[in-house]
C-alpha cells in the first residue's frame, strides 16, 4: 500500500491513464476492425475508405504513447497489403 502522498497521487493518476489509454485502444481497434470487416466483405472501395480513416488514429495512437511505433508501421503496412489485394 502506498504510505507517502506521491505514492497515493500517483495509484490514482496511473488509474486514470489506464482507462484513458484502454478507451484510446479500443477506439482504434474499431477502425482497425471496419477495414478487416470491409476487407472480408470483398468491397475494395469501402476498405480503402476505412484504411484512410484508420491511419490517422494510429498514427495519434502512436503520438499518445499507446501504441509502439513500429506495432503501427506493422498493423498499417500488413492492411495496406490485404487492401491492394482486392
Amino acid at each position: 500500500m502506498a504510505n507517502t502522498p506521491q505514492a497515493k497521487k500517483r495509484i490514482i493518476r496511473n488509474a486514470n491513464r489506464a482507462q484513458i489509454n484502454g478507451a484510446r485502444m479500443s477506439r482504434i481497434r474499431s477502425f482497425l476492425k471496419k477495414v478487416e470487416t470491409a476487407i472480408e466483405g470483398g468491397d475494395k472501395t469501402a476498405a480503402t475508405d476505412a484504411l484512410k480513416a484508420a491511419q490517422p488514429e494510429l498514427a495519434r495512437g502512436v503520438a499518445r504513447g499507446v501504441l509502439h511505433k513500429n506495432t503501427a508501421s506493422r498493423k498499417m503496412s500488413r492492411l495496406s497489403k490485404r487492401v491492394g489485394a482486392l
